[in-house]
């Protein structure tokens, strides 16, 4: 039995639901996604709760995902979600351009990266104790997958050096350094 996918999920005062076959529709204060629910997964509202169900055991093993799906909805719809990226090096920087963000990561040339729609970014600089940081990114949106999709493309176009540590990393990410060849 699925703990994760027995969780009733708590409807916040602003949030509507519109289940339809095969889809939930959250709409929230921050704007509206759709869900699609596996086959064999149902949901209906009880009260002040949304209930994910299981036809049969056959479906256990996408009971929890589904109803995690629809909860990261609920979540972004009410509060949205938020990664954030630290740039680390001499000479690298972003810059926020209309709808872009222009990247100088030590190539001969920069980069342009396109911003999907219902995603924003910030770049600021913040006091931070990394030796060689320039700047941090915020990236917000409403939908979870897309936010950490987009925060792994930003990092995939400059990924930390394992020598120096320059380079694009998740703000929270801690990194061990390899010892040069002087190094034992």
């Amino acid at each position: 039995m699925s703990r994760i996918g027995r969780k009733p999920i708590a409807i916040p005062k602003g949030v509507k639901f519109k289940i339809e076959d095969g889809t939930v529709e959250v709409s929230g204060p921050k704007g509206t996604l759709a869900v699609p629910m596996p086959a064999g997964i149902k949901c209906r509202v009880e009260g002040e709760q949304l209930l994910a169900e299981r036809e049969s055991d056959d479906h256990a093993a996408v009971h929890g995902l589904a109803r995690a799906l629809v909860q990261n909805a609920v979540t972004g719809v009410t509060d949205g979600f938020t990664r954030q990226l630290d740039i680390v090096g001499v000479g690298y920087k972003a810059e926020r351009q209309k709808d872009r963000v222009l990247f100088n990561l030590g190539y001969s040339h920069p980069i342009e990266f396109p911003l999907p729609e219902g995603i924003e970014v910030k770049v600021e600089r913040v006091n931070k104790p990394i030796q060689q940081y320039q700047t941090t990114l915020t990236i917000t949106g409403i939908d979870r997958q897309q936010v950490g999709q987009v925060a792994a493309d930003m990092r995939g176009l400059r990924r930390p050096d394992p020598y120096k540590g320059k380079g694009v990393r998740y703000a929270n990410e801690v990194l061990k350094l390899k010892p040069g060849k002087t190094g034992k």
